[in-house]
């Protein structure tokens, strides 16, 4: 840590005195010498208390001159050194004092780390705001040449991003030096000067009068956009969307074209990636004639370029730039000069082309109509639909509805249906995942007749899954699907083949069992709940398997709301008791949350659990939980292990709760 602080500002100078005024400064400046990192750090996120206490006069004397002098530190201090100048000028005496903070921002714009760097160029923008035009020309525009001009790039790269801030409030003397400064950084030795100099290119030219643009910005652009680094070309890129906004169709076509034409077909893939990648705001920077004679040929060649890369970035901009295409003759612009394109990238070699263009080629049917659709997009669709990569035919079913609105989805129901079946027995259960949880949007398309005939096998399948978030996720896909076809549906088809499970051999599945039950009471209602399923819970009270029973305990909280009283009274309560006392603890302390639950709206029933009582079962100790389960009482698979926290637990059941873990 180098520099020190000046006469009187030292701690010993202050408890020397006895000026406990002056103490502040003293253990900000103890703390900043602090060998740890951290004790730096937060006097540093600390400051603005320290500048109140000091007051505005000792901030701008004492403190910002130690500031300055000790930037030689961790990034992370220096950093957020640098975030907290940003708006400290209140607390240096307002706009007229703003100048003072400029000297240590100008220090931390020069050093290494790009961050601290970016984070100084910020605050140094935001303080430029505050500065009177008296104060930018007196201050802060002699810092932008003092930087500028630095030696070491580092600070020629922060002057980049400062330009655009100080140049529109400048003089007109003021602004060519400002101009000529940043035409000698677009030129400058340093590739990464060069790269700062171009990505703030289009922000310096929309602060400039449009004859500066024409003469000064525009050759500056032809030239960073043939530079020998393609780094510095992708850059110039993204500045001729801000340049060619500025401009007329004239100007355009002489100045810029010419040069976006050859960005277009650089023989870097990293630049034709950029072109690929804005091409939607060059689309609606330079206007729909030089889109129709221009663009086209040269989205044409993205779309069929030798990098995968570039060609999946052009095929992400198909929907967006036909969407801005003008309306009169789109229709055939798109059959005749981009359609053909597109059938290729279909069977193209590379995954990530295809997946690029089934994100986005379902929008097409909306803006070519039935017929088109039809004749030339539906085969385009049915072959994503066979893809071998399972991301291209999930891209396809995430956008039927763009489909359905335009042609129906009956077109698609019979080759789209083997996809489905595909992906839902895919070997990877994210694959699956995903498919479950486009399944309500699916059922909504095809409706209940032909869902029933087709898929709800699958949406069972899923019920007993060897991956619980599978299973999960099926549970949670037949609540969703109950609320769109309604209860009679849920009653007739769902809830029967739900409770065959409940007689399962596999403990996991009769817990899915209640785990549906939990998901599906609510969507059913109290009367398919109290007949159809309650009795089957109440059955599995009697489980040999503890998890299933503490579970059991768990739906019947869960469902009590739900039930009428007479159910409650005559057939939960005495199934509740009989589990809190059960020879397992985990079983117990369910029961007696379950009957904390119930009690409340049975107030007349004389339950066991008094008021003062905890909601745990007698002699019930938090270690017990973590204790290993009996012989075959399987701890470590399935949903059931999933321990229930409850928001009246006291501490240190709330501490069970984060020790429990079941692997």
């Amino acid at each position: 840590m180098a520099g020190a602080a000046g006469p009187g500002t030292g701690p010993g100078a202050a408890r020397g005195d006895g000026d406990d005024s002056l103490y502040p400064i003293a253990v900000l400046i103890d703390e900043l010498r602090n060998e740890d990192v951290q004790l730096r750090l937060n006097s540093i996120k600390k400051l603005s208390t320290i500048a109140l206490a000091l007051g505005v006069e000792r901030t701008r004397t004492e403190l910002l001159p130690f500031l300055t002098d000790t930037i030689y530190d961790e990034d992370e201090v220096l950093l957020a050194l640098a975030e907290q100048l940003g708006n400290f000028t209140g607390l240096v005496g307002g706009p007229d004092f703003a100048h003072c903070l400029l000297p240590p921002l100008e220090s931390l714009a020069t050093v290494e780390e790009t961050v601290v760097r970016d984070k100084a160029v910020e605050s140094l923008r935001q303080i430029s705001q505050e500065h009177t035009p008296v104060a930018l020309e007196a201050h802060f525009v002699p810092l932008v040449k003092r930087l500028a001009s630095g030696d070491w790039f580092t600070s020629r790269t922060s002057a980049c991003g400062l330009f655009s801030v100080c140049y529109p409030r400048a003089s007109n003397a003021v602004k060519a030096e400002i101009r000529q400064h940043f035409r000698s950084l677009c030129s400058d030795d340093t590739p990464m000067v060069r790269r700062a100099a171009a990505s703030k290119l289009g922000e310096f030219a929309k602060v400039l009068e449009l004859d500066s643009v024409k003469s000064e910005i525009v050759p500056l652009f032809t030239n960073l956009a043939s530079d020998e680094q393609d780094s510095v070309r992708l850059l110039a890129v993204e500045a001729c969307v801000s340049i060619a906004q500025l401009l007329s169709q004239d100007d355009l076509e002489a100045l810029v074209m010419p040069t976006l034409r050859q960005a277009a077909e650089d023989k870097s893939w990293r630049v034709r990636y950029m072109v690929a990648d804005k091409f939607s705001e060059l689309q609606k920077a330079v206007g729909p004639k030089i889109t129709l004679n221009d663009l086209i040929p040269a989205f044409q060649n993205l779309l069929k370029d030798c990098e995968a890369e570039v060609r999946a970035a052009a095929a992400h901009k198909v929907k967006e730039l036909c969407e801005n295409l003008p309306t009169e003759g789109r229709e055939t612009i798109i059959m005749n000069q981009i359609l053909p394109f597109i059938k290729e990238l279909v069977s193209d070699t590379n995954q990530h082309v295809k997946s690029a263009l089934a994100s986005v080629i379902m929008g097409l049917s909306t803006i070519l109509g039935k017929e088109n659709t039809i004749e030339h997009l539906l085969p385009l669709f049915l072959a994503q639909l066979k893809d071998e990569c399972p991301e291209v035919r999930l891209n396809i079913i995430s956008n039927l509805d763009c489909v359905n609105e335009v042609i129906g989805i009956r077109q698609l129901s019979q080759s789209l249906l083997p996809a489905i079946v595909e992906l839902a027995e895919d070997a990877k259960w994210r694959v699956r995942l995903a498919i479950i949880e486009y399944m309500p949007l699916l059922a909504g398309q095809l409706g209940v007749e032909f869902f029933d005939e087709k898929l709800n096998s699958l949406c069972m399948a899923w019920l007993v899954d060897h991956v619980y978030a599978i299973r999960e996720a099926a549970t949670s896909n037949l609540m969703k699907l109950v609320q769109k076809f309604g209860t009679e549906w849920a009653q007739n088809t769902i809830v029967p083949k739900v409770l065959v499970m409940a007689n399962d051999p596999n403990y996991l599945h009769r817990m899915t069992t209640l785990f549906c039950i939990n998901a599906l009471s609510e969507a059913c209602g109290q009367e398919i709940t109290t007949k159809q399923m309650l009795p089957i819970v109440l059955k599995m009270a009697g489980d040999q398997v503890a998890n299933v029973r503490f579970n059991v305990a768990k739906s019947l909280q869960k469902i009590g709301p739900i039930l009428d009283t007479d159910a409650l009274q005559e057939e939960v309560k005495p199934v509740l008791q009989k589990l809190g006392q059960d020879e397992d603890m985990d079983v117990k302390y369910f029961a007696q949350e379950a009957i904390s639950a119930v009690a409340q709206r049975l107030t007349k029933l004389d339950f066991p659990v008094k008021d003062n009582e905890e909601p745990s079962a007698p002699g019930a100790d938090k270690n017990h939980f973590l204790r290993p389960r009996g012989p075959g009482e399987d701890t470590g698979k399935g949903p059931a292990h999933q321990l229930h926290v409850n928001t009246r637990d006291t501490p240190a059941q709330l501490e069970i709760a984060e020790l429990v873990h079941f692997s």
